[in-house]
């Protein structure tokens, strides 16, 4: 019976996207201006044919990269069709679920959350007020906030233009399962509003020259409006594996595994490790964070495009464990582009590389929706299909 193993390098974009005007991203191509800005190498990618997606997606090859004559596997581009450029709607739309509705926002004023939820989360805590209540970086405003938020205990909270409500809290200080109960209290005070996900953001330190963001993220995501791929599979009695965030992210829906590690590299560890051990059938979903979370965010190129070439490397020891079955599919959820303005999610068309030992070399074009990835995961498991999407294979 066959695997599937879904890899989402997340805010991995390649350019292109039709309505990329409509979110302020026009021209955003997030490989293509690290390749512009850093001499990067990604042979294993090359050779799986991420060049020549790139090339269906914006008609270019990024600067240094080679396209591939003969690509080892599938390669191709998928356009979003969902109304978002962020997280929840970028995977659910893989997983054959699109978002068709509008997500809520918060204002980009001082302060931005309704007084009603600020006073809600005050007397929830005890605490005269909140720290920070606007648009921020997450590594700023901890900066700016964090010896005060360590002094009185009130949370810093904080969004961006994604529809989400954040809260960083210190790990020792304030407590893990303090901050995570805070999270559970305001998701549900959030539910009118429609805000896609509340995440808990601790950080370790004593001032702002040692303040460090942990491991210990957790994201509170509304439910996805009807069943995904990972609910189809479970249904039928398969394995369902999150490894990283996706089980957050589907609000633990669908689920029947979850796996953590901290870093792109202790996630690759991870699959790795499960890439051994799955049973036939199975489902495997890794989130690669520090992509968007570490560098895209950031605005980091150099280190994206080092974060590439170290994921790159590793990509035979995946090849090399595959069994004859076996489908991997390479993708990403939406655009960062490092060199873009501000610090948000860039809309983008996503790559879609899909190899495995008995897996032949196929130009799949440009894609529509990101739920043709759901679609092709379903037939390869032999499972029922997705509402949406249509398969590649």
């Amino acid at each position: 019976m066959s695997r599937v193993f879904i890899l989402i390098l997340d805010s991995f974009g390649i350019g292109g996207a039709p309505d990329a005007k409509k979110f302020g991203d026009l021209g955003a191509n997030t490989l293509g201006h690290i390749a512009n800005n850093y001499q990067i190498s990604l042979p294993n990618l090359e050779k799986l044919g991420l060049a020549n997606a790139a090339q269906l997606a914006t008609g270019k090859i990024p600067i240094g990269m080679k396209s591939a004559s003969s690509p080892s596997g599938i390669y191709g581009a998928a356009s979003e069709v969902s109304n978002g450029k962020d997280t929840p709607s970028g995977h659910w739309e893989i997983a054959g679920q699109p978002v068709d509705f509008d997500w809520g926002y918060f204002p980009k004023e001082v302060p931005c959350f309704p007084d009603n939820l600020t006073q809600a989360i005050c007397e929830f805590l005890s605490v005269p007020d909140i720290l920070a209540n606007c648009h921020a970086s997450g590594t700023d405003i901890i900066q700016r906030c964090g010896v005060e938020h360590i002094k009185t205990g009130q949370p810093i909270c904080y969004t961006s233009s994604d529809s989400v409500f954040q809260i960083a809290a210190h790990e020792d200080i304030f407590g893990l399962e303090k901050l995570y109960g805070l999270c559970e209290f305001v998701r549900i005070e959030l539910d009118p509003l429609n805000i896609g996900r509340v995440i808990a953001r601790p950080f370790t330190g004593d001032s702002p020259q040692n303040f460090e963001r942990t491991g210990n993220r957790r994201d509170f995501s509304v439910l996805p409006p009807s069943p995904t791929l990972l609910d189809i599979a479970k249904n039928a009695g398969r394995s369902v594996i999150s490894i990283g965030k996706i089980s957050d992210i589907y609000a633990h829906q669908g689920v029947t595994q979850t796996h953590k590690a901290d870093g792109n590299m202790a996630l690759f560890d991870k699959t790795l490790e499960i890439v051994a051990k799955a049973e036939e059938g199975s489902l495997t979903m890794t989130n690669f964070v520090d992509f968007d979370m570490v560098f895209g965010h950031r605005r980091d190129v150099e280190g994206y495009g080092k974060a590439l070439e170290a994921f790159d490397k590793r990509l035979p020891e995946i090849q090399k464990q595959l069994r004859a079955d076996d489908l991997v599919i390479i993708t990403a959820d939406h655009g960062c582009d490092p060199t873009w303005q501000g610090t948000d999610h860039t809309r983008e068309r996503v790559p879609v590389l899909g190899f495995g030992p008995n897996i032949k070399s196929k130009n799949i074009g440009i894609r529509t929706s990101f739920a043709d990835i759901g679609a092709s995961a379903a037939e390869h498991l032999s499972l029922e299909p997705t509402v949406y999407g249509v398969s590649f294979l």
